[in-house]
């Protein structure tokens, strides 16, 4: 049986005497699925995995999806995306800077995220930590008049970053070539969003990939949604995990923002990451776990 532990007082839990490398029986990963619901982020330290045997368990969370970055795809297998600063024979073997800004990942898909999840495997001298935001927590601050005010409305997203569009920028989101640019449609998705198995409500990718609001001028949308992200990233929402070698942290992505932090181009890192988009066969079949959280 799993022990955890929280990783703040606000959310994030962290799984002690698991072992991902030997198969999970159901009520094993049962356990481990409420915890990603109760702490929002779940870390498991210290895993030593293959390939095979992380997607494997990115699987059991949901659909692993590819990312649009197809270049830097494991060889091993495509659900599998490589961020490292590593470069050999003078070429990256990964994408460097992976969202180093607030956002929910896959945002800008008609199916969004799940859940991501990361395994550590090249660790650097300093730095490289992620930041997470707690989205529900910073939905259920806002007044009554603000909550009236998004429930009905739609924000319109597609892949990008709205604050910053340089391409050349390091902050700016992993830059497409035209061909992968036009996989990437503009789609809606509510500003106030209900979990898909839970139900409770959290802004939803307010920074990031949202770029305007259906039915609103272009420069009261953007203000809106300003409005919200400087409300949704402030200190007391976050958490910072700090990685060591082996750690795999999954994130819930219709809970919180993330963001990545830059470090030394010099400083060797490498992690692993596979991104699960949401099943509404799975959210159903996770109902019963969602109202034990709940309750």
């Amino acid at each position: 049986m799993a022990t955890f532990a929280p990783l703040s007082p606000g959310f994030g839990l962290e799984a002690r005497d698991v072992d991902l490398s030997r198969p999970l029986n159901e009520r094993a990963f049962d356990e481990l699925e409420r915890a990603f619901y109760a702490g929002q982020v779940l870390v498991l330290r210290g895993q030593k995995l293959t390939p095979a045997q992380f997607v494997a368990f990115a699987r059991r969370l949901g659909p692993p999806q590819p990312h649009v970055i197809d270049q830097f795809h494991h060889p091993d297998d495509h659900n599998i995306l490589i961020l490292s600063n590593v470069k050999k024979d003078g070429k990256p073997t990964g994408l460097q800077d992976a969202g180093s800004y607030f956002h929910t990942d896959y945002s800008y898909l008609q199916i969004p995220a799940r859940a991501t999840t990361l395994y550590s495997i090249v660790v650097p001298k300093v730095g490289g930590d992620t930041l997470f935001a707690n989205q529900q927590a910073a939905y259920d601050d806002l007044p009554e008049a603000m909550k009236r005010r998004i429930d009905p409305l739609l924000a319109v997203h597609h892949y990008g970053n709205r604050n910053d569009l340089d391409e050349s920028s390091r902050t700016v989101a992993s830059v497409l070539s035209d061909e992968q640019k036009a996989r990437m449609p503009v789609i809606t998705h509510r500003i106030a969003r209900p979990h898909p198995v839970t139900g409770r409500k959290a802004l939803y990718a307010v920074s990031g990939s949202s770029f305007g609001i259906v039915g609103m001028p272009e420069d009261e949308a953007r203000d809106l949604l300003d409005e919200l992200a400087r409300h949704a990233t402030q200190p007391k929402y976050q958490l910072r995990f700090k990685y060591g070698v082996g750690d795999i942290v999954v994130w819930d992505n219709a809970a919180l923002l993330h963001s990545a932090t830059l470090i030394d181009p010099d400083d060797a890192r490498t992690l692993w990451r596979i991104t699960v988009l949401e099943e509404s066969a799975h959210a159903t079949a996770t109902a019963v776990l969602a109202q034990t959280y709940a309750a």
